[in-house]
């Protein structure tokens, strides 16, 4: 009667662990999601840190009027219009510090408007 007992308890055990594996592997699966606010000539937040090779999703939300965030070394450009979002996915490929501009002119305030984004290994 024990070995019976034992097979069952093995089998349950690899049932329960089939059926939770895939569900781990497929969250992984999932880009980053990063929301960004702009606002009267900021980001918020204004830095952010990610990691090389983990794909991203970020999300621009512009609250006052139309913004942009351009990456020129990382070839990113997304645009918001006014209460709007939009979003671009991207994998980052090197390591270092980048700087984020509005892309879109907003107002005297503008060329102050940046983002700094770090790439860790």
């Amino acid at each position: 009667m024990r070995p019976k007992f034992a097979l069952l308890a093995v089998i349950a055990v690899a049932l329960i662990f089939s059926s939770i594996l895939p569900l781990s592997a497929c969250a992984q699966d999932q880009p980053q999601r990063v929301e960004v606010v702009a606002k009267r000539f900021q980001f918020i937040p204004a830095d952010i840190t990610l990691k090389k090779g983990v794909p991203v999703v970020l999300v621009l939300t512009s609250q006052d009027v139309g913004h942009g965030l351009k990456f020129k070394e990382l070839s990113i450009d997304i645009k918001a219009k006014k209460g709007k979002s939009a979003e671009v996915t991207f994998t980052p490929q090197q390591t270092g510090t980048f700087i984020g501009q509005c892309s879109v002119f907003c107002g005297s305030g503008h060329g102050s408007m940046k983002l700094t984004l770090h790439v860790t290994e």
